[in-house]
């Protein structure tokens, strides 16, 4: 397995019984990224995490996690992962402090100093039971105990669930550090304006299938976005119908809307030899991707 790839799967696979939950997923992650997996509730993707940190066996296909097979090594790579599951539980009746210090002592780690910084940043009190914990504080709790130990690897299932909006800015700040340090993030999410705000890398996967998987940038460019132009005269309609990239040409009250789907380079030549009097480009964001791949699938 290549250094520069943290996790890599091929045609990883599972049944349970008959419902097929993933089939054939190839993935490679590189190292100090975030990954966003995306997809609505029943997708696929908490099959997928639960696969990588080992609580699942491949009904077929492999995954590798920091250069070892999961099946066959978990326990090599066991505190070098952090897990935050999308329905993270923790005893109630053990105070957030107790639970997390024996998580460490569990890890063979001190996670003290480690523990209360992470409990300043995300403003809880860790002397309170777990039980009496809000939602949204029970949550910080889990994400305490995936990122205390400094794991290599962060795995992560809806990792925001309950957390008001200053908290989410707080974590998603939490994960470009991690990956600044290279450490490797995956989070999975149906929250897309969280993963469009921190992931280099985007999978979809759709009914246990991956749909696309690509960097942002990549998707971005190969998706449709529109172009609102003014002309100081008639517009070249027939012109830009004909440019290539461009899709759909409309207008209305003097301004002229132009779909481009993948580089604009022909349609700005074409626009050089005219008088464009105002331009406004409408930004493609990962919502309009997602939708653009995921209403695409079959």
């Amino acid at each position: 397995m290549n250094a520069d790839v943290a996790i890599r799967t091929r045609g990883l696979t599972k049944r349970f019984g008959r419902t097929t939950a993933l089939a054939e997923l190839d993935l490679d992650i590189p190292v100090g990224s975030i990954f966003g997996y995306l997809g609505p509730n029943g997708a696929g993707k908490s099959t997928t995490l639960r696969l990588l940190v080992g609580l699942l066996r491949p009904s077929a296909g492999s995954a590798q996690v920091l250069g070892h097979d999961v099946s066959r090594a978990h326990a090599r790579i066991r505190t070098r992962l952090g897990y935050l599951a999308g329905d993270f539980r923790a005893p109630a009746a053990l105070t957030g402090r107790r639970y997390l210090d024996d998580l460490a002592a569990l890890r063979g780690c001190r996670g003290t100093t480690a523990t209360d910084r992470l409990a300043e940043r995300l403003a809880i009190d860790l002397d309170r039971r777990i039980g009496s914990l809000s939602h949204g504080n029970r949550q910080k709790i889990g994400i305490i105990q995936a990122f205390q130990h400094d794991p290599d690897v962060l795995i992560l299932d809806e990792p925001t669930t309950g957390l008001d909006p200053i908290m989410q800015r707080t974590f998603l700040g939490m994960l470009r550090e991690a990956a600044a340090a290279g450490r490797t993030v995956v989070l999975s999410s149906h929250v897309l304006s969280e993963v469009d705000a921190v992931a280099d890398i985007v999978a979809i996967v759709r009914a246990g299938r991956l749909v696309i998987v690509d960097t942002v940038d990549r998707l971005e460019a190969r998706t449709r976005r529109n172009i609102d132009l003014r002309f100081d005269g008639p517009p070249p309609l027939a012109e830009l119908r004909g440019t290539p990239g461009v899709v759909e040409v409309s207008e209305m009250d003097g301004t002229v809307r132009v779909t481009v789907e993948g580089s604009t380079v022909e349609l700005v030549r074409v626009l050089g030899r005219h008088d464009v009097v105002d331009l406004v480009s409408h930004e493609v964001d990962l919502g309009e991707i997602f939708l653009e791949h995921y209403q695409g699938a079959s």
